[in-house]
């Protein structure tokens, strides 16, 4: 079964109210993990850094820093906590991404029992060394990343303690929100046929379409932003689903895993048995047949139910001799030929 995570990340704006009904909305949704972002904004960029165009485009704040953009979205350690035990109440697992190596100690001390990677932490060292060190199954996210660096970050998760049957690798493109130009989902394939690890996708295209073909090609998991509303100012709303969309991705998810899962046997399905009577055809009498009438192609007819003689034997009754009167379109059974 398909792993759901419904990505909250930061489309809660600071504000631990907002992020408790994105909690509801994904318990409502059916997913499986409802998922933060754990960071400390001095950690993770320099005070110079700039916005992406995405940020600067779906931010209307106007100061471009990174860094005070990040500051009003941190959530603190008591905030975590609260979240925790929201989720516990809730029936629902919270799940964080961390995006320093801070946050790596703190995830790991709250016992979540696995971690996610970041597409863009994917080239660094000492991150992926503390992940890897942890031993824990990890959720690795490949946005930007070209099929070498993938398998470098894999093998330095390795090194330092992962199990590689413990690694997802979520293909992913880095855009809010991403072109379906650039989805290049086949990308998912050939990560899993060329690095032999389970396989997965994050999702930043608008709408649901592409992480339900990801799941008909295999992907374990699938990750998504979702939002109380695309409206909301923040960096990642406008690409993230609302809530009705998000309970339809998993229903469309939890159908489509349905729909794969046969046995590959071409065959009457046990629902459709009872439809093979009445939608096929069998022979019948296309006229009223005297006793003795020699068959001749002229004298039958394909007509439904599909209960008597299976129209594939239509040559081997023409010939045959009838051995009683017969009236027009009356099904025949072999009892009724000489």
């Amino acid at each position: 079964m398909t792993t759901i995570i419904a990505e909250a990340g930061v489309n809660h704006n600071g504000d631990i109210e907002l992020a408790k009904k994105l909690i509801d909305v994904a318990v409502d949704a059916g997913v499986d993990y409802v998922k933060f972002q754990t960071f400390k904004s001095n950690k993770v960029v320099s005070p110079f850094a700039k916005k992406a165009n995405y940020q600067i485009k779906n931010d209307i704040n106007e100061d471009d820093s990174q860094l005070n953009m990040l500051k009003k979205l941190e959530l603190s350690e008591e905030n975590h906590i609260e979240l925790i035990s929201y989720c516990k109440l809730k029936d629902i697992k919270f799940f964080s991404t961390a995006f320093d190596m801070e946050s790596i100690l703190y995830l790991n001390s709250l016992n979540l029992g696995i971690f996610k990677i970041p597409s863009g932490e994917i080239t660094n060292f000492p991150y992926l060394k503390a992940v890897g060190k942890t031993k824990l199954p990890v959720i690795l996210s490949t946005g930007m990343a070209k099929l070498y660096e993938i398998e470098n970050a894999i093998n330095v998760l390795i090194s330092f303690g992962t199990l590689k049957n413990q690694i997802t690798v979520l293909h992913c493109n880095t855009e809010y929100p991403t072109p379906m130009i650039d989805v290049n989902l086949k990308a998912m394939l050939t990560i899993k046929e060329s690095l032999g690890v389970a396989v997965g996708y994050s999702d930043h295209t608008l709408g649901i379409e592409v992480p339900i073909a990801a799941v008909t090609l295999g992907a374990t998991v699938i990750e998504k932003h979702f939002t109380l509303d695309r409206n909301l100012n923040g960096p990642d709303h406008k690409a993230s689903l609302e809530p009705n969309e998000l309970k339809e991705m998993v229903n469309s998810i939890r159908n489509i895993e349905k729909a794969i899962s046969g046995n590959g046997i071409k065959e009457p399905s046990k629902s459709e048995k009872k439809n093979i009577q009445i939608a096929r055809k069998s022979i019948h009498s296309s006229r009223y047949l005297k006793s003795g009438t020699v068959i001749s192609e002229s004298d039958i007819i394909s007509l439904r139910p599909g209960d008597g003689i299976c129209s594939m034997q239509w040559e081997t009754i023409i010939g045959k001799t009838i051995n009683k009167d017969i009236e027009k379109f009356s099904m025949l059974s072999f009892n009724d030929f000489l």
